[in-house]
């Protein structure tokens, strides 16, 4: 009951994003506030893994290599800084969690990309809704009636 009470109340924070699986390369924007400013700053990268939990909970990682340093960002799909999330291409990949591309560079880090049309994969997905049950479950009534109490008469009898 706890779980659905949760997913219930968090359920106004979840908003519509494409589906993101291992393999896709994505560009996350996310707005930045420093001080009193805020900006947009976008990543782009191969998303390696993501968290199936599902409803406010729900992660991915994306790494890329920036001046040869490789840069893994853990980010909330439903968070409120991220803008918009984008995928460019989708890659064939045969497991869930692509750690190995960690140690790969040049040319063993390339992947085959699929055949489906990227315009298609950024369609938004809709979060599933959790519908709260309030009323308590009711009482069976019977609808034959009861037997009735022998009378006076029976007694005596």
């Amino acid at each position: 009951m706890n779980d659905v009470l949760l997913n219930y109340v968090a359920q106004d924070s979840l908003k519509a994003r494409p589906v993101v699986k291992p393999g896709m390369r994505v560009k996350v924007t996310q707005r930045i506030k420093e001080g009193d400013k805020e900006r947009t700053q976008s990543f782009e990268g191969l998303v390696i893994k993501t968290n199936k939990k599902q409803g406010i909970n729900h992660t991915f990682t994306v790494r890329t290599v920036v001046s040869g340093v490789g840069v893994e960002k853990v980010f909330p799909i439903h968070a409120d800084n991220i803008e918009e999330i984008k995928i460019l291409k989708q890659n064939k990949v045969r497991r869930a969690k692509l750690y190995y591309m960690r140690e790969r560079s040049g040319k063993s880090a390339r992947l085959r990309e699929s055949s489906k049309d990227p315009k298609e994969l950024n369609k938004l997905v809709e979060p599933k809704r959790v519908e709260l049950k309030t009323e308590a479950p009711k009482a069976k009534v019977e609808d034959t009636p009861k037997a009735e109490a022998p009378t006076e008469e029976a007694k005596s009898e």
